[in-house]
C-alpha cells in the first residue's frame, strides 16, 4: 500500500507503475473517493462541534430555549449519523482501491508484461556433462522406490506426492540443514502454521487479486498459507517496534499449500509443482532506509546462492521484469537452478524488496533515533523448499548406475556418499 500523500504528489510514477506491472487502477476514482471522504470527514466533525456547543449552552438556556436547544442537538446528531453511514462505505471502496495500488519498482527491474522480459544477471556453476544417458527426476525415484507418486493421488488428487525411505529422510536433513545455516547468519527459527485469517493475506499482499490460487477453509474463516510470509508479515502487526530492536530476523519454517489454480496442465508429472510442500522463508523488518533494505536484499539472496553452492547444483540469478515481480514488489530477483531434464533453469527461490508497502498494510511501525514513529521495510526471500529443489538435486547429482551421489554437505548428514 502506497500512502495518499504519496500517491497525489507522485501520480505519474504510479500510474506508470501500475502500466509497467499490468495493473488496473482508476488513481482519479481512487482521489475523487478521498476529496469526498475528506469533506465528509470534516462536515461530520462540524455537526459534532455543533452539537456539543448547544449541549453546553443546554445547562444555563431559559426554560422556553431549552426545547428548541434540544431539538437542534437531536438534528445535528442524526444528521452526523446519517453522514457516517455513508463515510462507512465511501472509506472502505477508497481502502479498496487503495489495496490494488502497485508498488513504484526498482529503477533497474527491467520493464516488460511477464516473464519473458526478465534478465539473467548471473550465472554460477557448471552443468554436468554425463557420459551416459540421464534419467529424469522421476524415473530415478521409481528406480529406487524413494517416493510414491500414483497410488497417493488416489487418496489426495494430483499434484501430491509421498516420499519415502532414504528421500524422505533427506528432505527433513535439507530442512534442518537450512535452518540451522541461515540461524547462523543471525535469523531466528520459528514455527509458524500454515493457517491464517483473510486480514493476514491482505497485509502481506496475496490478497485481494490471488484467490482463486489459495485454500479456503469456509467453515473456520481461515485460509491456507503458501509460505510462511503471510503468517510472518502479521506477527508484528499494529506494533510499534523500538528501533534498537531492528532489524527483525526471522527464518520460518513451515508447511505450505498452494492450488496451483493457474498452471493447468504444468508440470503435472513429479515434483516441481506440487499443493504442498515445505519452505524455510527469511523474512526481515528493518528502517525505512532504501540504502539498508538494499543491502539486506543482497544478503538474502547471497545466503540462498551459498546454499545452493553447498548443495553444487548450477543456477542463475534473475532480475526480474516488472510484470512478473507482482503488485508489492520494488525489487525482486529470481534464482533459477539447472534441471538437465527439461534442459533448462527452473525457478526454486525468490528474493524481494517491498520497502513500506506491506509494512503499511500490516502497520507495522517502528520509532526512529529520533523517536519519530516509521513504517518499516520489509524484505523475504526463499531459503530453501522442498520437494521443488530436490528435483535438480537428484538430476544434477545422478550416476551411470542410476544411484544419486551426495553433495559434499550432504554426506555426513546421511551418513553416506550416496542417497
Amino acid at each position: 500500500m502506497l500512502s495518499l500523500d504519496f500517491i497525489k504528489t507522485n501520480r505519474a510514477a504510479v500510474e506508470r507503475a501500475a502500466r509497467d506491472k499490468n495493473v488496473t487502477i482508476d488513481l482519479g476514482q481512487l482521489l475523487d473517493l478521498d476529496t469526498q471522504v475528506r469533506a465528509l470527514k470534516t462536515e461530520i466533525d462540524g455537526l459534532r462541534a455543533e452539537r456539543n456547543a448547544i449541549s453546553g449552552r443546554f445547562k444555563d438556556a431559559a426554560p422556553e430555549e431549552k426545547a428548541e436547544l434540544g431539538r437542534k442537538a437531536k438534528e445535528a446528531g442524526a444528521r452526523a449519523s446519517e453522514l457516517e453511514s455513508g463515510l462507512g462505505e465511501k472509506q472502505a471502496a477508497l481502502n479498496e482501491l487503495l489495496m490494488l495500488v502497485p508498488n513504484i519498482p526498482y529503477d533497474g527491474a527491467p520493464v516488460g508484461p511477464d516473464e519473458t522480459s526478465n534478465v539473467v544477471i548471473n550465472t554460477v556453476g557448471a552443468k554436468p556433462q554425463f557420459d551416459f544417458e540421464p534419467l529424469d527426476h522421476v524415473a530415478l525415484i521409481e528406480k529406487n522406490d524413494w517416493a510414491d507418486l500414483s497410488r497417493i493421488t488416489q487418496v489426495s488428487g494430483s499434484r501430491t506426492y509421498c516420499l519415502k525411505g532414504r528421500l524422505a529422510l533427506l528432505e527433513t536433513k535439507l530442512m534442518g540443514w537450512a535452518l540451522e545455516k541461515i540461524a547462523n547468519a543471525g535469523f531466528t527459527p520459528i514455527t509458524v502454521p500454515a493457517i491464517a485469517r483473510e486480514d493476514a493475506f491482505l497485509a502481506q499482499g496475496q490478497f485481494p487479486g490471488h484467490r482463486e490460487e489459495t485454500y479456503q477453509l469456509p467453515n473456520d474463516d481461515l485460509w491456507l498459507a503458501g509460505t510462511a510470509e503471510v503468517a510472518l508479515t502479521s506477527l508484528h502487526s499494529g506494533e510499534i517496534v523500538d528501533n534498537d530492536r531492528l532489524p527483525i530476523l526471522y527464518a520460518g519454517y513451515s508447511p505450505c499449500f498452494r492450488r496451483e489454480a493457474g498452471s493447468a496442465g504444468k508440470d503435472v508429472r513429479g515434483l516441481l509443482r506440487v499443493h504442498q510442500f515445505v519452505k524455510v522463508e527469511q523474512y526481515v523488518v528493518c528502517e525505512a532506509d532504501e540504502a539498508v533494505s538494499a543491502e539486506w536484499h543482497a544478503r538474502l539472496l547471497g545466503l540462498a546462492e551459498s546454499l545452493l553452492a553447498d548443495l553444487e547444483i548450477p543456477y542463475q540469478v534473475i532480475e526480474t521484469s516488472t510484470g512478473d515481480m507482482g503488485l508489492g514488489k520494488y525489487r525482486m530477483n529470481d534464482i533459477e537452478s539447472w534441471v538437465p531434464s527439461l534442459g533448462k533453469y527452473r525457478e526454486t527461490h525468490s528474493c524481494s524488496t517491498l520497502h513500506d508497502w506491506q509494512a503499511r498494510r500490516a502497520n507495522i511501525r517502528y520509532r526512529d533515533a529520533d523517536g519519530k514513529v516509521r513504517f518499516a521495510h520489509t524484505l523475504n526471500n526463499t531459503a530453501l523448499a522442498s520437494p521443488r529443489i530436490l528435483v535438480p538435486l537428484l538430476e544434477n547429482h545422478q550416476t551411470a548406475d542410476g544411484r544419486v551421489k551426495l553433495p559434499r554437505a550432504m554426506q555426513d548428514l546421511m551418513g553416506g556418499e550416496f542417497l
